[in-house]
């Protein structure tokens, strides 16, 4: 089987992304095996990075095009994007920065709708500078799908078999009750449904959580379970697919870690960052469902107080490199199963 392409953004070049990338790709030779990474960024920050690291800056070299990647060990295949980053501080939040990360995933998308990867992996970018460089995006996922015109989209925290979809994510919380909505809940767990599906798994189990305590607590503390999301349920079961809830959170994820279910679907951002973090730290990845391409990310930030400090560990991305290679070939089932539901 032909080895999947991947681009590899580098993320905010002012944090952590470059030196990860650097690590991953110089340390770790058995990516080659499994994926040909190509790095979307810039020649002189993976040059600084790969010094910072104890590397030969010499591993960086430039390519026009993904087909002249050569996947060769101890080498960095970068496409330079825009304009030289050399004079970028480190740990320093710049909007040029913000700009550069941007324009990184945009270009992703593009080689990605042209057929010329596979698969998109990106290191964090900063979504204060991606702002002040006038992109209002509240994140990655959301400018994913603006670039790929999907409206029906999910972040997913994943480690090993274990999915959590989320029906908001960048919002606040006064937002995030206003977003969830009848649709948002069955739009997302016919996500899941069609996750769970492509991979020959049409009656796994999915958990969806409350979103008050105790699940509204038979409306003691709050309606929005009764109202919203017990019948974005019952039409999910009317639909065919295996779902049950509104579980209480609390519940809910616990018996989802134990392995009870390997598919959750979560109400908001920490509810199911804070305990999948808490439990799986480097282990996970951030995967975006919904978009025609595999997109998998670190489930970490840009760290500006470490950058450059060659402390910043690479786990997480040589994992999200592997995920995405695994699910690339398949990726078109995973796209097709959930435009038909």
């Amino acid at each position: 089987m032909k080895k999947p392409t991947l681009a590899l953004t580098i993320g905010d070049v002012a944090g952590i992304g470059p030196e990860i990338t650097a690590k991953s790709l110089l340390g770790h030779d058995e990516l080659r095996d499994k994926c040909v990474p190509v790095v979307i960024g810039d020649e002189a920050t993976m040059r600084r990075a790969v010094r910072n690291v104890g590397g030969d800056p010499s591993a960086v070299r430039v390519i026009n095009s993904v087909a002249d990647a050569t996947n060769e060990p101890g080498t960095i295949e970068v496409i330079q994007t825009g304009e030289s980053l050399e004079d970028i501080e480190l740990g320093v939040l710049s909007s040029k920065a913000g700009d550069a990360a941007y324009r990184f995933v945009v270009e992703a998308c593009r080689l990605a709708r042209n057929g010329e990867v596979d698969g998109i992996v990106t290191a964090p970018l900063n979504k204060a500078a991606m702002n002040s460089a006038g992109h209002k995006f509240p994140g990655h996922t959301e400018l994913l799908a603006h670039e790929f015109g999907v409206d029906n989209y999910s972040l997913v925290l994943s480690a090993g078999d274990l999915y959590f979809f989320h029906l908001t994510t960048h919002v606040s919380m006064r937002q995030a009750i206003e977003d969830i909505t009848f649709d948002r809940a069955t739009n997302v767990l016919r996500l899941a449904g069609a996750f769970a599906r492509s991979m020959g798994k049409p009656d796994e189990l999915i958990g969806l959580a409350g979103l008050n305590p105790h699940a509204g607590e038979n409306r003691l503390f709050g309606d929005e379970d009764a109202d919203v999301l017990a019948p974005a349920v019952e039409a999910a079961r009317a639909e065919g697919l295996n779902v049950v809830g509104p579980l209480p959170g609390d519940a809910l994820i616990p018996a989802a870690v134990r392995g009870k279910y390997n598919l959750a679907v979560v109400c908001y951002h920490d509810q199911g960052h804070a305990p999948f973090k808490a439990v799986y730290g480097d282990d996970g990845v951030n995967i975006t469902v919904g978009l025609p391409v595999v997109r998998v990310s670190v489930d970490h930030g840009t760290a500006f107080d470490i950058a450059g400090k060659n402390i910043a560990r690479e786990a997480s991305l040589v994992l999200s490199l592997e995920r995405a290679a695994t699910l690339a070939p398949g990726w078109d089932h995973v796209w097709r199963t959930a435009q038909a539901m």
